[in-house]
């Protein structure tokens, strides 16, 4: 039998939809295939939701995995995406070839980052989803990047702007609650790779360069000039970066080569 096609599994963030993906993936080689699976209560159909928390987020990604008759994928999990791909991780290890942890964090949150997402969901109670996500995105940009960037960030405003209500308060609670998940990163018998920005407000790279020396293989792509939003701030590096460590995940190069 021929061996399966290999999967990238791309997991989009909070209040954000697949559709973030979409410029970031295009050209990628034939040989690969593609999942970017709507998180629950994400999405142009976000449909009726339960339970936010990660590790639910994470059954909700393996049923789509399921389906589609995907076994060994290698998960890219942007920001909250990242959560649940070690979420992922944690529950079935044996499906996971490679993880990219993308402005991402296997930390949980601290009583700062918290109280900052209790502040955030009662200014979405009092003012509503739409006023809350037009300040809250623009900061993620590193701010030489505002400008050029001013279409993508409309376009990433418009797509968490139209996130129900209910799907933004339960994810501000769920990772507010989301457990360490520094053990994942130790007991990894996966290849895996972090991206972070130099400028990144939600993952500082003092919080992340620790991380990097817990996967028996680690790689890294650290990016001057970039925040939380490297899939657009910097495309084609962080692009490259993902395809390279596919070909590492999957067997077809050896490191070092």
């Amino acid at each position: 039998m021929p061996a399966p096609q290999p999967t990238l599994v791309f997991l989009h963030g909070f209040a954000e939809s697949p559709d973030i993906w979409t410029d970031f993936t295009r050209g990628f080689p034939a040989g690969y295939r593609v999942l970017m699976p709507a998180l629950p209560g994400h999405g142009p159909q976000p449909g009726p939701v339960t339970d936010y928390a990660m590790e639910a987020q994470a059954q909700a990604v393996l049923a789509r995995l399921d389906a589609a008759g995907a076994d060994k994928v290698l998960l890219v999990g942007h920001s909250m995406g990242g959560y649940v791909a070690l979420a992922l991780a944690a529950a079935q290890p044996e499906r996971v070839a490679g993880l990219v942890l993308f402005h991402s964090t296997a930390l949980p949150d601290t009583d700062e980052k918290k109280a900052a997402r209790d502040e955030s969901a009662g200014f979405v109670r009092r003012h509503g989803v739409e006023k809350y996500m037009r300040s809250a995105i623009k900061p993620l940009l590193a701010p030489g990047n505002r400008k050029r960037l001013a279409a993508k960030l409309k376009q990433l405003e418009d797509i968490a702007a139209a996130t129900p209500e209910i799907t933004i308060l339960g994810c501000l609670e769920a990772m507010k609650h989301r457990p360490d998940r520094t053990q994942v990163l130790r007991d990894a018998k996966f290849p895996v790779l972090f991206i972070g920005g130099h400028d990144d407000p939600a993952v500082p790279l003092e919080t992340l360069l620790p991380q990097l020396a817990l996967p028996a293989q680690s790689h890294a792509l650290l990016l001057r000039g970039v925040g939380h939003l490297g899939f657009i701030e910097a495309p084609e590096l962080t692009r490259q970066a993902v395809l390279d460590f596919a070909a590492v995940s999957f067997g077809q190069v050896t490191v070092g080569t």
